[in-house]
């Protein structure tokens, strides 16, 4: 007798690090003890992956914001359709700061004028383009007004490490740079490990709030095995023995449903800041990923 085996989900998530085998392989795990026939592809940048999905490798992808902004500008420029079906509790209402030493005369942003900033890799939302398109909003354009110093680290993971904010931040204490740009949690986790000792670094101005990553889904994608992969999603409970350790590794209590409110900062950034034509095009020439 023979059987008929399931169609299988497949999921792209970018590996910005080793623990994200550990954290997939737990989810397919889970899923299958659930019913659900799920694998995963890793790709080492975001771009590929976004592409991949416009190409039927995948059905679905764990997307940084500006992935899913790019999906969604190549969605809507081929008349097709994606949709951000989840997220974690901890992707929503983030907002970056950018800060000075404490002993700094700048005391606001227009005091940012001839001086030099530090951002962290040219594909990060959180440190680098929310942060200056938020500068240029008060008509501080870096290039222009005052010199931006870019800290490169890992190109194509969209600033899914903490690698150049926190050469950013290193950059700030040796006085290399006069302010740094951080996600608010970065900062903070910083100022825990030692990085930036209590007391040595001063907040001068926090952007709006905005969110982070999601599940993007391809379009096309099996609608059926998407709605299954969503239900699952929102059963897990932290309470779960199981579950638990794999909400810890992907840095969250719960799974939200999806929502693209919060991504208009960036989206606004993208065109400020000239990272993505309105067709998804990748536009800065020395982007390496």
């Amino acid at each position: 007798m023979s059987s008929v085996s399931l169609p299988t989900l497949v999921m792209g998530a970018v590996a910005y690090a080793p623990k994200v085998v550990t954290i997939w392989e737990g989810f397919k795990v889970f899923f299958a003890q659930h019913g659900l026939s799920f694998d995963y592809v890793l790709y080492s940048n975001y771009e590929r992956q976004v592409e991949a999905q416009f190409n039927g490798e995948i059905h679905l992808a764990w997307n940084s914001p500006l992935a899913w902004v790019r999906a969604e500008r190549m969605a809507r420029a081929r008349g097709l359709h994606v949709q951000a079906v989840a997220m974690r509790d901890t992707d929503c209402d983030l907002e970056s700061v950018i800060v000075v030493r404490a002993d700094s005369a700048v005391q606001s942003l227009q005091d940012l004028r001839g001086k030099t900033l530090g951002v962290g890799a040219i594909d990060s939302p959180q440190a680098t383009l929310i942060p200056l398109d938020h500068l240029r909003q008060v008509g501080l354009v870096g290039g222009r007004d005052l010199t931006v110093r870019r800290f490169d680290v890992l190109g194509g993971k969209h600033g899914d490490h903490i690698g150049g904010e926190r050469d950013a931040a290193l950059s700030l204490l040796a006085g290399e740079v006069d302010a740094c740009c951080l996600i608010a949690g970065n900062h903070l986790g910083f100022a825990m490990d030692g990085t930036l000792p209590a007391g040595s670094t001063r907040v001068i101005a926090r952007t709006g709030l905005y969110d982070h990553c999601n599940f993007t889904t391809s379009p096309g994608a099996p609608a059926a095995l998407i709605d299954r992969f969503v239900s699952l999603l929102m059963a897990m409970r932290w309470d779960d023995p199981q579950v638990r350790p794999l909400l810890e590794l992907e840095g969250l209590k719960a799974w939200q449903p999806g929502r693209t409110s919060g991504y208009a900062l960036l989206e606004r950034a993208v065109d400020d800041e000239q990272f993505y034509s309105q067709d998804g095009r990748i536009l800065p020439a020395d982007y390496r990923y």
